[in-house]
């Protein structure tokens, strides 16, 4: 993982903006194999040109650390008869595989690669405004939503047809995920109320109330007889779901709580001891961390049942998004876009710190043997420790991926576009 970890910073595409009509010619012969996409470039180096009817051509960039920018460029030599485009690379590139829905682009002077991925589908009928949040159910079936216009609706996986939609919270519902059943869904709002909805009838069931701030993130404790929220108040409570009752403060921080992540520990990982017997209404929060991002640029962490500290990381810039990978192993996002990799066990000094640009993190998620990360300007990318290249996500452009959910070879993003996207790694 290190390797692939240390040269993220690596290829980026852009795309001729086109003058019709020949930019819908030209997203069918390269950008509709591959969805080209404006990542990391500024606005102003973007070109105009028109191309023939039967060639496309799309910029190159390879951004090593430290180092000046190479540039380069793919053009499209035509359709073969398998119906893949013939694309080649200017000096100092090398397309070393290519499909109608990816191609994998190398740099062997910086020795880094990167693997494009266009969405398989694309869902625009869900919500009418930009996306927030987004989750699939367990069985891969149903996905969930919600949206700066309010709502919060339940859909279809495979296709985005709209299936229910929940109404309760009073303004912007800032988050939402299944239950492991598939069945309930867990959402909280900026009216600072924690809601438990069926997704069968979209009634709500349970009504948390106790927090006198907007809930920015929530988690869910083992099968989800408890559940954890992060408020605007500064504060992360722990919720008995069988007798809708706060079960207690986890922990007052006296700044926002932007993301929470619960994870289990690591034999190796002294917790420490409750000063007050748990109550038994507590289910699973034994051997459990609890992980808070928060505004004032601190990582905390502490025991889930015990309550007692385990480190307190300071970072770059307020931390957005936050995630365990293993035991011990954590990530946590910050709005200057760092990418930090902590050790549980010694957490003074990162075991890496990621960037690939300034944008803000906007989720982490773990995902098989590695994580997929999305930020502000669009970009979204999954890192795996068995590969040696990025697999970048495209299709967003310019505008913030803000969530991403996975199911088997399926992985889900909303943006602030108003779309979700939805791509098979099985395409690669």
């Amino acid at each position: 993982m290190e390797h692939s970890l240390l040269s993220l910073r690596n290829l980026c595409l852009t795309r001729w903006a086109e003058k019709k009509p020949y930019y819908y010619n030209t997203r069918c012969v390269i950008g509709g194999t591959l969805a080209f996409i404006e990542d990391h470039l500024p606005l102003q180096e973007h070109k105009f040109r028109i191309k023939k009817k039967d060639e496309g051509e799309a910029w190159l960039s390879c951004h090593p650390p430290g180092k000046p920018t190479l540039y380069g460029s793919l053009t499209c030599q035509g359709i073969g008869l398998d119906g893949i485009p013939e694309v080649t690379a200017s000096e100092g590139f090398i397309v070393n595989e290519i499909n109608k829905k990816s191609i994998h682009v190398s740099c062997p002077k910086e020795n880094v690669s990167s693997k494009f991925l266009a969405p398989y589908t694309t869902f625009s009928r869900i919500h009418t405004k930009s996306i927030t949040c987004l989750d699939i159910s367990s069985g891969g079936g149903l996905g969930v939503s919600s949206g700066t216009d309010g709502s919060m609706k339940i859909w279809q996986a495979s296709n985005g047809e709209l299936r229910r939609v929940l109404e309760g919270h009073v303004f912007d519902v800032n988050c939402c995920r299944f239950f492991p059943s598939g069945l309930v869904v867990l959402s909280g709002g900026m009216d600072a109320q924690l809601k438990i909805w069926s997704a069968e009838d979209a009634s709500c069931v349970v009504t948390f109330k106790g927090h006198k701030g907007g809930i920015l993130d929530t988690a869910i404790v083992d099968r989800g007889k408890n559940v954890v929220s992060g408020s605007r108040d500064g504060t992360a409570r722990l919720w008995d779901c069988g007798r809708s009752a706060c079960l207690g403060v986890l922990a007052d921080c006296g700044s926002s709580i932007n993301g929470v992540a619960v994870g289990a520990a690591d034999n190796s990982i002294n917790l420490g001891s409750p000063e007050q017997m748990p109550s038994e209404r507590e289910v699973g929060t034994e051997s459990k961390m609890l992980l808070l991002a928060r505004e004032d640029k601190k990582l905390q962490c502490l025991g889930l049942q015990s309550r007692q500290p385990l480190f307190l990381f300071i970072g770059s810039d307020a931390f957005n998004c936050c995630t365990f990978l293993s035991g011990f192993l954590l990530l946590a996002g910050t709005q200057d876009g760092n990418i930090y990799q902590l050790d549980v066990r010694s957490p003074r000094t990162p075991v890496q710190v990621i960037h690939r640009s300034g944008a803000p993190v906007m989720s982490l998620l773990s995902f098989r043997d590695g994580f997929i990360a999305s930020q502000g300007d669009g970009s979204c990318f999954i890192v795996q420790q068995d590969l040696d290249y990025v697999i970048e996500l495209t299709g967003a452009d310019c505008d913030p991926v803000y969530k991403v959910a996975t199911w088997e070879k399926q992985i889900y993003t909303c943006c602030r576009d108003g779309l979700v996207r939805r791509y098979q790694l099985s395409d690669l």
